[in-house]
């Protein structure tokens, strides 16, 4: 082992986070995509999944599975479509009609700006 190494894995990091983040909510901080794993402290931070499949509220339509899942990196809404501040957080693993609806996200493990972050 590596006498500098941090983390040996690195997929739970402690992070700042919007506030009112709560645990199991979805976030982005610059091009790193998670899932809190606690709610956000006094000093703004929480422990932000970066890997793994959640059940988690997203808007809009996906037809089929696979499909990229936005991010609007302002509120930490999860939504089908690309837009300003809007940034990619992952993939879904099940289909949904119109409106919100709660469905398997697989995290990306990379986020794309399709725009400039908000």
């Amino acid at each position: 082992m590596a006498v500098n190494e941090v983390f040996h894995d690195g997929d739970s990091l402690y992070l700042p986070v919007l506030a009112g983040v709560v645990s199991g909510g979805a976030v982005i901080l610059a091009m790193i995509p998670g899932v809190a794993e606690t709610t956000r402290d006094a000093a703004g931070f929480a422990t932000v999944r970066t890997k793994g499949v959640f059940s988690l509220s997203v808007t809009g339509a996906l037809a089929t599975v696979g499909l990229p899942v936005y991010i609007t990196s302002a509120t930490g809404a999860l939504v089908v479509a690309a837009g300003v501040g809007i940034q990619l957080f992952g993939h879904n693993l099940d289909t949904k009609g119109a409106g919100a609806g709660i469905i398997r996200v697989r995290i990306a493990q990379f986020a794309v700006a399709v725009d400039t972050p908000a």
